[in-house]
């Protein structure tokens, strides 16, 4: 049974390592991304606009592929389908300028219709590691160690393959989708069986489980930062320090290496000593860290400032989202899920969206300092909240199992 979970574990680790490699790999050039689409206007305009189609869709259907999943009792057809039609949307992308000279306004309905897609193979087969026994922060650790190897490798070799072509990065990911949309229908799925999920929307699952707000909450302002790091983050090092995409994308790895690596480990340790101790402790030092990475005036000053960046990451991540798995009911796993992407993505777009405001308008230093402001600001209105309802993770209750 050990080996059989273990073996679940890795392939739905691999899956969710697939998804984010191919969303990454359009990060480190991606305003020469846009200029090739046709974008007309400054690269961090077109920039931001870009990435905020994408998560603006899974702000909205992240709920609709988790209920599905959920009524029906199944995951695996439902991620299946998702890589697939994700694929099709990056191909989609990459073909239409020798195709026809689209507007950037289509461009950008079509990166929502590909993200509306996506968002389905990510949370479901986050959900699909909610759905399997055993260690809850070990199933988490797993996923963000897949979520942090998937953008640190994708942030080096997406920079690679700018350097072929301004349009390769969107080849490949389709292609590491529509494999993917193969592969996955091998997977076992773990999903109830029932199909009676009592929670249609992730509103429903708060209003009965009210403290699922708490790693909502943290998740919101986790995802933030990363949505600031993908468009600020990426154009800072390359205008700034001058940096080409390939030099950038490798810079991006300094934090997204130990992020990814120190996941499963950090994860095993919220088993054996609670969720509340990881995410307060990371939360407090996180966004000093991000702050540091815009003061420092070398650049690699910042690119030491990232590795702490990453490595306090990784100590947050895996224990708020196993703190969802413990506080959600089993056949509400993938709405509970899908809340949780809703307000990562939710936090995500608002960190493009503000960090490339306040960067245009103020500069970087100060959208840093206000991005980092921030994370300390709401962990500080949350974590008081956070000690007096207590800890998900129960100091070890969940470490029993591997």
């Amino acid at each position: 049974m050990s080996s059989s979970r273990l073996r679940s574990r890795a392939a739905l680790a691999t899956v969710v390592y697939a998804v984010l490699l191919a969303q990454v790999l359009l990060y480190p050039g991606v305003d020469t991304l846009v200029a090739a689409l046709g974008a007309e206007t400054a690269g961090l305009d077109a920039s931001m606009w870009f990435l905020t189609a994408e998560f603006a869709a899974f702000v909205v259907f992240a709920v609709p592929w988790g209920a599905a999943s959920d009524a029906a009792g199944r995951r695996v057809p439902f991620v299946a389908g998702s890589a697939l039609l994700g694929g099709l949307g990056y191909a989609l992308l990459a073909v239409l300028p020798a195709v026809v000279a689209p507007s950037f306004e289509a461009v950008l309905a079509l990166r929502a219709l590909q993200g509306a897609a996506t968002v389905g193979a990510f949370s479901l087969s986050m959900t699909m590691l909610m759905d399997l026994e055993g260690s809850h922060g070990r199933n988490m650790g797993a996923g963000g160690i897949a979520i942090g190897l998937g953008t640190a490798t994708g942030a080096p070799l997406g920079g690679a393959l700018y350097e072929v072509g301004p349009l390769v990065p969107l080849y490949v990911a389709s292609g590491v989708l529509c494999v993917l949309a193969v592969a996955v229908p091998l997977l076992v799925d773990d999903a109830p069986l029932d199909g009676r999920s009592s929670g249609r929307s992730p509103f429903d699952g708060l209003r009965r489980t009210p403290r699922l707000a708490l790693p909502y909450a943290f998740g919101f302002v986790d995802r933030l930062t990363a949505g600031f790091f993908s468009l600020v983050g990426t154009l800072y090092f390359r205008t700034v320090f001058g940096l080409s995409p390939g030099a950038t994308g490798l810079t991006l790895a300094l934090f997204f290496a130990p992020f990814a690596l120190l996941q499963y480990p950090f994860g095993v340790v919220s088993d054996r000593v609670g969720r509340r101790l990881p995410i307060v402790a990371g939360s407090a030092l996180y966004g000093g860290a991000v702050i540091l990475v815009g003061a420092v005036t070398t650049v690699r000053a910042a690119q030491a400032a990232m590795v702490v960046v990453g490595v306090l990451g990784a100590l947050m991540v895996p224990a708020t989202m196993a703190l969802v798995t413990d506080l959600a009911a089993p056949d509400e796993r993938g709405v509970a899920m899908a809340g949780f992407n809703i307000a990562g993505s939710v936090g995500f777009l608002a960190g493009i969206l503000l960090g490339g405001v306040a960067a245009d308008a103020y500069g970087y230093p100060t959208a840093f300092l206000l991005v980092g402001g921030l994370e300390l600001a709401i962990a500080a209105v949350t974590i008081p909240v956070f000690l007096r309802v207590g800890d998900g993770g129960g100091g070890g209750r969940h470490a029993v199992e591997a």
